[in-house]
């Protein structure tokens, strides 16, 4: 079971390794072409929609999460006739989401102006918007048939339609931004791979489990009840995560201006690119998590939660020290001075980054136990303190603040409660084997990221070779720094072992 877990895991981690480092590439190519043909209020407008899109995604009252969740057991078990019906149940709510968030996105229409913030106004927005709203409904059709695969921990075998469509998309977008410089074709080849996409990988699921086009019975009352209990935790955290990441950009739209969220877009490429990678990694374990959590001891869980842990830990100083110190060299070089932010704004966004890293784990298992039952609320205080603290501060510090909020938010509510919970009720173990790696992980991260900045003031980057010197020497020293800092650790050697059974 352990080995079936390990391959699993690194085999999706594998796949979405390559496939975002390919996207990578084709991304900063098209995001230079982007600037350089249309311009930055484009942009901001691209990444402004997208904002809105998401605080309508919130729409699925956390359904996606919950059926993932139900997934676990039956699948476990081989209980077919359980997967068919809950996928009957899902089916239903699904294309209800999908008509709802059509009815809403529409209504939202005629109150555009209201966020966008443009010197100059944009022809034909209301129908940009469209366009981005066609792409959301377009998703919520299909999630039911995809979710299935995640759960059965064979998100690979779907990721080569991802890496296809998204690969496709990228270059006709470059091909077509050359040709016609068209916002039009740009959005509207998104619309079409999003579609191909997902009609692919339905078919996939279709193949893999004949099940979900067979008639079912319907899910008895109380598997419903406690799917819909699911549901209602789950969607405290919809509401969270919106007012957590849905609404800077709109907020920075309204306060500080449109053009700062095309900026600001240009960090958020790279660093949710940098996020993908990681993602793919806890993603590609959590179905492995939930496995866990109903097979094995809770000493077990405990120590997979080590060793995820302590590569949260190492990935997150690791990252966390290098975009600081190359983050402005890397904006420069890539686009110029003009698009480079300041030390005050790069450190908001660092410490977003390195908050929600270093949570990873936690949230990991949030997802596979349904600890999300008992947290609730305090996510619901973490969202309203989120969004009140980016107007206080947006006002005062303008985009700098409304990035500030959101760290402090975390730090000051579920950073301390969730593990209280998750150390208490599943592992039995004390907090402190949690919080003082992160202490001592912290300290670690501020002073590599203090020395490199006092040794980066006598170099100037301004060509790509430079770039990729000062890169090379930051990222090797910060990495030898790691190894030695914890080479002894428990979860550590857990990882070096499972390294040289994949070498086997």
């Amino acid at each position: 079971m352990a080995e079936s877990r390990t391959k699993n895991t690194m085999r999706n981690a594998i796949y979405g390794t390559v496939y975002q480092t390919i996207m990578l590439i084709l991304s900063l190519v098209n995001r230079t072409l982007f600037i350089r043909l249309l311009g930055v209020e484009y942009l901001g407008i691209n990444a402004l929609f997208a904002d809105v899109l998401t605080m309508l995604s919130m729409a699925d009252l956390g359904f996606a999460t919950a059926m993932m969740y139900s997934f676990y057991k039956p699948l476990a078990e081989g209980d077919q006739d359980k997967l068919a019906s809950l996928i009957k149940l899902y089916r239903r709510v699904y294309n209800t989401i999908a008509a709802g968030v059509a009815v809403i996105g529409l209504a939202l229409l005629p109150f555009l102006h209201l966020i966008v913030n443009l010197d100059k106004p944009i022809p034909y927005l209301k129908l940009y918007y469209l366009f981005f709203l066609a792409n959301t409904v377009i998703s919520y059709l299909f999630t039911y048939k995809t979710a299935i695969i995640n759960a059965d921990q064979k998100h690979y075998l779907i990721f080569k339609y991802k890496i296809f469509t998204n690969i496709g998309r990228v270059i006709l977008q470059i091909i077509f931004l050359l040709l016609t410089r068209s916002y039009f074709a740009f959005i509207g080849i998104q619309v079409l791979a999003t579609l191909v996409n997902n009609l692919l990988a339905s078919r996939m699921a279709g193949k893999l489990y004949p099940l979900i086009n067979n008639p079912a019975r319907e899910l008895e009352n109380k598997d419903k009840r406690s799917i819909y209990e699911n549901v209602k935790s789950v969607f405290l955290y919809k509401i969270s995560s919106v007012l957590l990441r849905g609404t800077d950009n709109t907020l920075i739209s309204v306060i500080v201006g449109t053009v700062w969220v095309g900026y600001y877009s240009n960090y958020n490429l790279v660093l949710n690119t940098l996020n993908t990678f990681i993602y793919i990694l806890y993603t590609a374990a959590s179905a492995s998590i939930g496995n866990a959590v109903v097979t094995e001891t809770p000493r077990k869980r405990f120590e997979i939660f080590k060793s995820l842990q302590t590569i949260s830990l190492i990935i997150s100083t690791f990252m966390s020290v290098c975009l600081f110190v190359l983050f402005s060299d890397l904006i420069n070089v890539w686009l110029g001075s003009k698009y480079v932010l300041d030390h005050l704004i790069l450190g908001a966004i660092i410490l977003n980054f390195y908050v929600v890293e270093i949570l990873h784990p936690v949230v990991s298992y949030r997802e596979s136990t349904g600890m999300y039952m008992r947290t609730k609320y305090i996510m619901l205080i973490c969202a309203i303190e989120n969004l009140v603290l980016s107007v206080l501060l947006g006002y005062v510090m303008g985009m700098a603040g409304i990035l500030y909020a959101s760290a402090i938010s975390r730090l000051t509510t579920y950073f301390w409660y969730e593990p209280r919970i998750l150390f208490g009720e599943y592992f039995k173990e004390s907090t402190r084997s949690f919080y003082l790696p992160l202490v001592r992980n912290a300290l670690l991260t501020g002073a590599l990221i203090v020395v490199f900045m006092l040794a980066s003031r006598y170099f100037t980057i301004n060509t790509l070779p430079e770039l990729i010197l000062k890169t090379f020497a930051v990222a090797g020293l910060t990495l030898a720094v790691l190894v030695l800092a914890y080479r002894r650790t428990e979860g550590f050697r857990m990882i070096v072992s499972k390294v040289k059974w994949l070498g086997r």
